[in-house]
């Protein structure tokens, strides 16, 4: 089920990927209208309070197929694909 804004929004396609679809109810794609990463993050952490931690603590941002580490300003623009990536622990 994927969420629909009107056609005038500044509507981009997200895609929550690894275990940030747990926290988010087994949703894993949505529709929003935002103009940035720091907008992005703030509307998933207010739909899921306990996603916003995580937001915060090293995840990655593809938009359009371009990988950002820290992203908070970088410019989603309408039509876009951003797939949000959950830190990798590794040892």
């Amino acid at each position: 089920m994927r969420l629909r804004t009107p056609r005038n929004k500044h509507v981009a396609r997200v895609v929550l990927n690894g275990n940030l679809k747990q926290l988010s109810g087994g949703r894993s794609e949505f529709e929003l209208d935002v103009k940035d990463v720091r907008q992005l993050f703030a509307q998933l952490g207010e739909r899921y309070p306990e996603m916003a931690p995580h937001l915060e603590e090293g995840i990655a941002v593809a938009i359009d197929g371009e990988i950002f580490q820290d992203a908070l300003f970088a410019t989603i623009g309408p039509d876009s694909e951003v797939h949000v990536i959950p830190k990798i622990a590794g040892g």
